[in-house]
């Protein structure tokens, strides 16, 4: 996986949030902050944010940051997307990925023209993932994925989406647990949804979400049956419009 407007409003998160009733569709801006662990060790701090640009126009932007000896290795991942909304559906508009390590920088840019239905990446760009990629109606990057499962998600449901993000063209499959279950994050416990993703090679990624929050409570990748990146919530503060 690869990180602002004032603040005005300060959400505090209760003890224990009940996800009876699916996310509403509106889109409210915030800022999140997540501890970030791999294998189980802990690695830095991720923010996510979703910002009101104008219009129908929304950015939402991820950055991970290491810590420890990981800063060391100059770790840094910024994903953003700036997308438009009918109310409803999420269509991205462009899409940016930076990648630090200590020695290099990976920079790629993405344009979807919705006019011409294509997206195509420029920059640092790996062989075959520039485009042209043909766009269909309901297209997402990563960030907007997340932001859909959110919305969308209520037990038992099975959800689909289609990934282009980075020059990549992938089906995403979730499968919403029929139970909520309780997670908890340091002193708080949530009544929260639990989505599973199912990957090629037996990989799955699993987003947590909770009625009322407008972030994920927890996003975890797993690798061959193992904890790989974990995402854990601390805290999120609403951003007045």
């Amino acid at each position: 996986m690869s990180r602002l407007p004032s603040l005005a409003l300060l959400l505090i998160l209760p003890l224990a949030v009940h996800a009876e009733a699916p996310p509403s569709d509106a889109l409210e801006p915030f800022q999140a902050t997540y501890q970030v662990f791999h294998g189980g060790r802990e690695l830095g701090e991720a923010s996510l944010q979703l910002v009101h640009v104008d219009g129908a126009r929304w950015r939402v932007d991820l950055a991970m940051r290491g810590s420890g000896l990981m800063r060391l290795t100059g770790l840094n991942v910024q994903q953003s997307t700036l997308f438009d909304t009918n109310g409803h559906d999420y269509r991205p508009l462009s899409q940016s990925t930076v990648k630090r390590a200590f020695l290099s920088t990976r920079k790629t840019v993405g344009l979807y023209d919705w006019n011409r239905r294509i997206a195509h990446w420029t920059g640092d760009v790996r062989k075959g993932h520039a485009g042209p990629v043909a766009l269909q109606d309901g297209d997402m990057s990563g960030l907007l994925i997340d932001l859909a499962v959110i919305r969308d998600a209520s037990p038992g449901q099975g959800l689909h989406y289609r990934f282009v993000d980075d020059g990549r063209v992938r089906e995403h499959d979730w499968v919403v647990a029929p139970e909520t279950e309780s997670i908890s994050v340091g002193d708080l416990s949530y009544d929260a949804m639990r989505a599973n993703r199912i990957q090629d090679g037996g990989d799955d990624t699993l987003i947590w979400v909770a009625s009322g929050v407008p972030t994920p409570i927890r996003i975890l990748q797993r690798e061959d049956g193992s904890d790989s990146t974990d995402l854990r919530l601390i805290q999120y503060k609403g951003v007045a419009p």
